[in-house]
């Protein structure tokens, strides 16, 4: 049903709006995220980089919960629906936290919510799937082309398993992924985006937390 497709959406976008790393990052410094680090990007990375290893693992938290509590409610709105609308719930939590209203269109690049996504779209597939991308950030050093390789390896499980329209939701799930991350691709070729030793930078950071 229609109906219930949009409406599953909207409660995601509305979820997705809520931008953790703004909430962390007002409690710890009365100023908004915008203003922390290079990027002023609302996510994890950013967080965790800036404030500590504490506050960055709080802000994942929450953008994995905001993910569940679209799934959650959606399901239970549209349980007769089947297992489509957690496709649409995921997909509206990430254009939420991507593309959030109140900030002007200008939020994160959606990591945490689409793999959210993905795992309780798919919990197997999308383990399968997360791994290959930290493979890639392991062998690479570069977060973008992992996280676009993990949209891009959910995509043909979709299509396998939820046909046409779950093939179709991973791709736009994708597109997001590759758009928010195209700046940092293009980076890898012009030498002008940096590798991130990720096992590294948590042990850096791992003693803040005790």
């Amino acid at each position: 049903m229609l109906f219930a497709r949009i409406v599953s959406l909207l409660i995601g976008y509305l979820c997705g709006c809520v931008l953790t790393a703004e909430i962390v990052a007002r409690r710890l410094t009365g100023e908004s995220c915008s203003r922390l680090g290079t990027t002023g990007n609302p996510g994890m990375a950013n967080v965790m980089a800036n404030l500590g290893f504490v506050p960055g693992i709080i802000v994942l938290a929450g953008d994995l919960a905001k993910t569940v509590a679209a799934v959650l409610i959606s399901v239970f709105l549209f349980h007769s629906e089947g297992h489509i609308v957690v496709y649409y719930a995921a997909l509206g939590t990430t254009l939420g936290h991507n593309y959030p209203f109140w900030r002007r269109f200008h939020g994160g690049k959606g990591v945490a919510t689409s793999c959210a996504g993905y795992f309780l779209i798919h919990p197997v597939t999308g383990l399968i799937s997360m791994i290959a991308g930290m493979l890639v950030v392991f062998a690479t050093g570069y977060l973008g082309l992992g996280a676009i390789i993990i949209a891009l390896a959910f995509v043909p499980f979709s299509f396998f398993c939820d046909g046409a329209e779950g093939g179709v939701l991973a791709v736009i799930f994708a597109i997001l992924m590759l758009v928010k991350h195209a700046p940092s691709v293009r980076g890898i070729f012009t030498g002008t985006t940096e590798k991130v030793d990720v096992l590294g930078a948590i042990k850096k950071k791992w003693p803040e937390a005790f």
